[in-house]
């Protein structure tokens, strides 16, 4: 960590330019003692990024901040305070600790928690913060996590891990086995020193595949911010066999849009079909990850437009873990229908099972984004293909 970060010089002019183009002040040339003004310009540059992301360390003063790249890869604070949640006892180790925004949650919820980072550089830097953040219950270990742990007679509590893919993998299928730390080949190692295992893994990991890889899971949460998939958490319990719970979160604006179920219910699950009604409803990313599709008809009693669309209508409203959109026109997809219908039209596009993209639909009809309608281009219950107008409609968050 390089303490001349914290000049008094340095931190005003990161300031002061908090609103500031960084790419500008690149061609800029200031002067900074001890500190290389591109240094200064990360710095700068990371603290940005995390005015919503991590408003209490942008609000805090004299943070030490990584690069972008770090900072775009760390939890939010909005997920790190849900994960926290989820979790209880006294003694918690992080063995990817990383900028250590988990680690700030958990330490509100443990009475001492451990934070491991082989980045020496980093770890110093979080020590340092969490000064600034007047956190003191957190030890920092500089090294691997797991080669600490062999060397140490302690038991924990939770065992957090947040495994990164490796560079080498890039292109190839994921597994978690291509990620450090190989997370199958050490979980009954990590359950050596602690019966319970949260783990945190990209959100493009395929939940199928990543139970093939895992054992003794007993929850799966899936957590969106404003429709965007950002976890997929795992939940273990040393010796644990049996139902799976998953939750799929959607955090919006208005609050949290909530769908649970039991993995077995899904394939037991029986959707109902009919034509399109009043309302039609769009799940969001989170409830698509869970791919709870007969479920949420079932369970909502909702009709699904087609097997393959994983679109939901009713003749009567109700609140729904996506969004709900009022039916004004289904129209058949006929390009002379649609010529008048929608041609040089500002309008919203979506496609469900439909066999061109919203890019070339777009093109084709000369459309524009933006506007109250939002056009579904979908296959209907007797497989044909239709176009569904409708406006958003406004509910309470679930």
């Amino acid at each position: 960590m390089n303490e001349h970060l914290l000049n008094t010089e340095v931190q005003n002019f990161i300031n002061s330019n908090l609103e500031s183009d960084v790419t500008a002040l690149y061609l800029k040339k200031f002067t900074f003692k001890n500190v290389p003004y591109a240094k200064v310009l990360e710095q700068l540059e990371s603290k940005q990024r995390c005015k919503k992301k991590l408003p209490t360390w942008f609000n805090t003063p004299n943070i030490i901040y990584p690069n972008k790249l770090n900072i775009e890869q760390t939890s939010s604070e909005v997920t790190a305070a849900y994960k926290a949640d989820l979790l209880e006892g006294e003694t918690l180790i992080d063995m990817t600790g990383g900028f250590g925004v988990d680690v700030f949650y958990f330490s509100k919820r443990f009475k001492k928690v451990t934070h491991c980072e082989i980045d020496e550089d980093l770890s110093t830097s979080v020590s340092h913060n969490f000064k600034e953040l007047h956190v003191t219950n957190v030890d920092f270990v500089i090294g691997d996590g797991l080669n600490y742990l062999k060397h140490a007679s302690n038991r924990y509590d939770w065992l957090y891990v947040d495994p990164s893919r490796r560079h080498e993998e890039k292109g190839k299928v994921f597994l978690l086995s291509h990620c450090l730390p190989d997370l199958p080949t050490h979980l009954n190692t990590y359950f050596n020193y602690s019966d319970n295992i949260l783990a945190k893994v990209s959100p493009m990991l395929d939940i199928s595949q990543a139970l093939s890889e895992l054992s003794q899971v007993r929850e799966i949460h899936i957590i969106a911010l404003k429709n965007e998939v950002k976890e997929l958490l795992f939940v273990m319990s040393k010796k644990y066999s049996g139902p799976i719970k998953i939750l799929s979160i959607n955090f919006t604006s208005n609050g949290q849009q909530l769908f649970s179920f039991m993995q077995q219910e899904e394939p037991q699950a029986s959707a109902n079909y009919s034509d399109i009604q009043s309302y039609i409803y769009e799940p969001n990313s989170a409830l698509l990850k869970s791919g709870a599709f007969q479920l949420v008809s079932e369970t909502l009693k909702l009709n699904k437009l087609h097997k393959h669309s994983h679109l939901y209508t009713s003749e009567n409203f109700i609140d729904f873990p996506g969004r709900t959109f009022k039916v004004n026109k289904v129209i058949p997809f006929s390009k002379k229908i649609l010529k008048k219908e929608i041609y040089k039209a500002q309008i919203n596009i979506s496609t469900r099972n439909f066999p061109q993209s919203v890019k070339s639909l777009k093109k084709k009809f000369k459309i524009k984004d933006g506007g109250p309608v939002y056009a579904f281009f979908t296959t209907n219950l007797n497989d044909e293909k239709v176009v569904i107008l409708t406006e958003r409609h406004k509910k309470r968050a679930v």
